[in-house]
Parts: C-alpha cells; structure tokens; sequence
C-alpha cells in the first residue's frame, strides 16, 4: 500500500493512490477492524460478509426506510428500496409481476442489438473513452428500451448521473448535497411525463395497465421508476466500465475465458469482483448484537459490501476472477428482501457486450491507465481510453 496522507480509514479511500486499487484497504479493515465506529457518519461500518448478510437479511432490527428511527426521508427519496415490509412488500410484487410479464428473449434481443450498432460505430474510430463515449450510452439506451421509452440525451443523463452518485456520499462531503436536489427535480420531470402518457410497451406500458386498484401510492411507483431508470443506467454503465479495466488494465481474466466459461456463472463472478456498489446503510431498530458487536437502537450501520465480496472465509480466492465459481452468493446485487430485481437485465447487457467483444474484437486493447472518480458509495471510472482494432 502507498503511504497515506489521510489517517482517517474511510477518506483515505478517495486519495488517488488508494482510488486506483481500494481492496488492499478494504482487506486490512477486514482482517483488523471488521467493525469499527466511524465517528464522521456516526456509523458502524462492517466488512465481514456474514456480518453483512445478517444485517441486509433482518427487516425487524435493520431498517432501510429511515423514517423509522424519526429520520426525515425527501418524498422524492421513497421508493421501493427505501420501503421496509409491509410497504415494500406491495411494491415489490407489483414491479416482479411487471419485470415477468416482459418478453425477456425479446429483450435480450434488443440488447445484443445495441451492444452490435455501438461496437461497430466505435471500431471506425481511432480510440474512445470507455465511459461516456461507450459504458454510458450503451446503458442508457438498453435501459431505455427495456423501460419502453426514448433514450433521453446522453450529456444531459451522464450529468445528472454524475450529480446522484457523487451525493452518495454526502455525509463526507456535504457540499455534494445541493447540487443533488436539482438533479434529483430534472429526472422527476422527465419521469413524470413519460407516465402522463405511457408507451404501449415496456415496463411503462405494462405497469400503466396494471396500477389500478394495486394499492400503491403514484408517487412511490414514479420514485421506483426514476430508481429504475438511474440503477440500470448508472450501474450498469459503471459495471461495464470496471469489466472492462479488469480485463484491458488489471488482467484479470481474458476473452478466451470469457468464450469457454458458462455465461451465467461467469456474469455472477465479474458482478462480485467489478460490482461499482461498495456500500449500504441500514438503521439499527432495537438493541442488538452484530458480529460480536453490541449496536444501540437508532443507531446507523454500514455495510461495506466490497469487502464483502472479497471475504476469504465465504469465497475461495476472493482477489482472483474465477469465471467458473459456484455457488457464488455476492453482495453485488445485494440480498435478502432488497435484492435487486434487475438481475435478468445486468445479465443481458454484460453476455451481450463480452460476446460481441469476444466474436469480433478480440483485439480490443487499453491505450492508457483508468483514472477514477473520487465517490466511494458508486465507484466509477472517470477515464479509460481504449481501441477496438
């Protein structure tokens, strides 16, 4: 590890040295502190995987829906995962029996489809930034398409995108806060049209026929949209942009890998070794023990779940990429009653973007180092320039 000018665990995590490669820091945590108070967010911060599990699992003592505790929440800010049972129960049916009721084949179709039509725009070009110029808008528009609404514009998305997730950590950096709330106003507006008049087809159309009588207040089911729109676009695109580092820059694996491993174990193993989520907070709700650790009523927990995913006491070799590992229960897609639902959809885009690469860029290649955002909560690549010939 390079010598740190910050002895504070969590902000020496945004220095550049540490901003390029996290998991060294995140490991000595684990194996020192596996929980430790955090004074600057008044939290409880835990690295073991188990530790992790128990909380995102436990809905009676661990709260998503801060109101709980006599936080007040924003009404833009509830939506379907800042709901706890029973609330979150109703809402979260509705959007499966939604996401079920999509012809997936169909989608999966009109992702390889994109994935194609941008892959070869950008072999005709010299070089390309990995994210904006490819991770972002390819993400944009299968989410687009899977939602059943034009694509908005590409700057204007990666502008509010960079707005969100960099107030995700706000508690850090609390000027990163005002500028959220604009942004957070902009997507509304966008998303408030399209249900005004919903598209024919797509997660829209089919929740515009079955929200009748389905018990759900309009603004909850328009902030789970707006979630949506933001989880498939910004975390897919950065999950991209990091699949892509960790084969161009780090190594890690390799498209021959890629070309002779099974699709779905391999997808599962690149979301737990690039996922860009790196942490979670709950609300303790009742006295209680975690890890060994007595956490008081009221009191905040965060669950760094990057250290998680790398726990060796639950996955065999967690630094290296094994396209083949199973059973492989990451974090990345969280777990329990919050998990995510855009599991089919993540699926989708990475086979679709591996596959295109592997079968006709095989020669795709880094031209320089990944330089990387300073947000700790959505880690993201900020530039990576590559070619694909």
């Amino acid at each position: 590890m390079p010598e740190l000018t910050s002895r504070d665990p969590i902000l020496a995590l945004a220095e550049p040295p540490v901003r390029a490669d996290p998991y060294p820091a995140y490991a000595r945590m684990r194996e020192t502190t596996p929980v430790f108070f955090y004074e600057r967010l008044d939290s409880w911060m835990f690295t073991r995987y188990a530790d992790c599990v128990e909380v995102l699992r436990d809905t009676t003592r661990f709260a998503a829906d801060w109101r709980r505790v006599g936080e007040r929440v924003p009404p833009r800010a509830i939506n379907m995962l800042t709901l706890d049972p029973p609330e979150h129960t109703v809402v979260r049916r509705l959007f499966i029996e939604v996401l079920r009721a999509q012809d997936q084949a169909a989608l999966t179709a009109t992702i390889a489809g994109h994935t194609a039509e941008l892959l070869d725009r950008l072999a005709r070009r010299p070089s390309f930034d990995v994210l904006t110029e490819l991770a972002e808008p390819l993400a944009l528009s299968t989410t687009a398409a899977y939602l059943g609404v034009p694509a908005p514009d590409v700057a204007w998305t990666s502008r509010i995108g960079r707005a969100v997730g960099a107030a995700m950590d706000a508690g850090l950096w609390p000027d990163r806060a005002g500028p959220v709330r604009e942004a957070q106003e902009e997507l509304a507006v966008l998303v408030d049209g399209w249900l005004a008049d919903p598209p024919d087809t797509g997660i829209l159309g089919t929740l515009a026929r079955r929200t009748a009588g389905c018990g759900v207040d309009p603004s909850v089911l328009a902030n789970t949209v707006r979630g949506l729109l933001f989880s498939g676009y910004s975390s897919g695109s950065k999950l991209l942009a990091q699949i892509l580092v960790a084969l161009l820059h780090e190594r890690s694996f390799g498209l021959a890998d890629w070309r002779a491993a099974e699709p779905g174990r391999a997808v599962e193993e690149l979301v737990r070794y690039c996922s860009p989520i790196h942490a979670v907070a709950r609300a303790c709700l009742t006295d209680t023990t975690v890890g060994g650790t007595r956490v008081r009523a009221g009191q905040a927990v965060t669950l760094l779940l990057v250290a998680a995913n790398r726990d060796p006491d639950r996955f065999a070799a967690p630094e290296t990429v094994r396209l083949d590992r199973y059973p492989n229960p990451h974090l990345g897609l969280g777990r329990g009653p919050k998990s995510c639902l855009g599991n089919p959809y993540s699926t989708a885009l990475v086979r679709a973007f591996l596959d295109r690469l592997a079968d006709r860029y095989p020669g795709v290649r880094a031209l320089d180092e990944p330089t990387w955002q300073q947000n700790l909560t959505l880690r993201s690549i900020d530039r990576f320039t590559t070619a694909l010939a």
